[in-house]
């Protein structure tokens, strides 16, 4: 296994690039729960934090699509240095804000400027595309850069809450620019493998966004319905383990969720696997859901972690077969807005889930809370069969 992986970077300056895709990648996951930290501290309340992280988050999710648009126009060299430098100056407004003490409404449009922020993840995949499209190695990449997203969310969080509490509360968010600028400052200079500009014309069908496409429409509200399953296992997960007596322990459970999620995406990205895709994506769909029923039936700390680490085994795996479909069903024009419509619907996912489950918590206890996690896993289920009958459908055709 470690041999495909190490195969895919024999191509000249594929390693430098996926570091500083994932560079640039890190500032996403810390810039949510930074905005929260900083202004808890500073206000000493959640309301106006959460309100201004869920606007970034928003703003983040109706925005990165449309900028993967114009890279897919224009080059990631032209879009993303201009569209960071927007995002980087929303980051500024809500440090200086919260040092300042000026007018919420300056606040909100901050958090607004901060949701420019581009899809790296998207871009570094685009990449690998542009390389391996059509080879069994684009599988081991995409592979990878789902086992790299993960880690950045598992870094991202504790980075960002540990600094701003350890040093000064405006750290973590300091620290998504700096990494935001220089990370994408890295990648655009290596201009020999970025993805080339197609031609567009105007009356083709990709003129319009892909999400008008069933396929994509579908494949982006499963990853919404998937992100919706990781963000009540962190929030239901700290809530349990502080119910037990154990806050501790919430940080090893969730590691659990990390670790089966990252060996299960790193072994699948070893395969070669024959099974239509279509059908991949439903097994994956219908094993995701079924391994959110012991959640609720957990009663100790152990439990929970075994438990967790069972349902992190296939999110991977099913989030690699979602990328894999959206690169055979959108044209090499819109490649990049493909795939992050997906990025995007699981990032709105973990925040609504987050929400939601928080809101069960308070009201029914920390165990209830796992019956969001099991409710998204039916809409998990239905996404995975209707993309099932759709990609089907479009092989037979073909």
């Amino acid at each position: 296994m470690a041999n495909l992986y190490r195969d895919l970077f024999s191509e000249p300056g594929t390693a430098s690039f996926a570091v500083a895709g994932l560079l640039a990648r890190i500032p996403l996951p810390m810039a949510g729960i930074g905005i929260i930290t900083l202004f808890s501290q500073k206000h000493g309340a959640y309301g106006l934090a959460g309100a201004l992280s869920a606007t970034f988050v928003l703003a983040y999710a109706l925005l990165s699509p449309q900028i993967s648009r114009y890279v897919d126009r224009y080059g990631q060299s032209r879009v993303l240095p201009a569209t960071a430098a927007i995002s980087i100056s929303g980051f500024f407004i809500l440090i200086a804000g919260s040092h300042w003490s000026i007018a919420n409404g300056f606040l909100f449009v901050g958090a607004v400027l901060a949701g420019f922020m581009p899809s790296m993840s998207a871009m570094v995949r685009a990449r690998w595309t542009a390389l391996y499209r059509g080879q069994p190695r684009l599988q081991t990449a995409y592979s990878l850069e789902t086992v790299l997203d993960e880690l950045t969310f598992i870094i991202g969080p504790p980075l960002s809450i540990g600094l701003s509490i350890a040093l000064f509360p405006q750290l973590g968010l300091l620290l998504a620019a700096l990494l935001l600028f220089f990370g994408v400052l890295a990648l655009v200079v290596q201009r020999g493998t970025e993805p080339p500009v197609m031609a567009f014309s105007c009356d083709a069908p990709e003129s319009g966004s892909v999400i008008r496409m069933k396929g994509v429409r579908l494949l982006t509200i499963l990853m919404v319905a998937m992100g919706v399953i990781v963000g009540t296992v962190d929030i239901v997960s700290v809530a349990y383990a502080e119910q037990l007596g154990h806050p501790a322990a919430a940080s090893l459970v969730l590691s659990a969720y990390a670790v089966g999620s990252c060996l299960a995406g790193l072994l699948y990205g070893s395969l070669t696997l024959k099974t239509p895709l279509s059908r991949l994506l439903l097994l994956g769909g219908l094993a995701t859901a079924a391994t959110t029923l012991p959640l609720i039936l957990v009663t100790s700390l152990t439990a929970l972690a075994i438990a967790v680490l069972v349902a992190g085994l296939f999110f991977a795996p099913t989030m690699i077969v979602a990328m894999s479909l959206i690169e055979r069903q959108v044209s090499d024009r819109q490649l990049t807005e493909g795939m992050t419509w997906l990025l995007a619907g699981l990032n709105v996912g973990v925040a609504l889930g987050a929400a939601l489950a928080g809101q069960v918590v308070d009201s029914s206890g920390a165990r209830v809370g796992f019956t969001v996690a099991v409710c998204a896993a039916v809409v998990v289920i239905l996404m995975a069969f209707f993309s099932y009958l759709t990609f089907q459908k479009q092989d037979n055709c073909a």
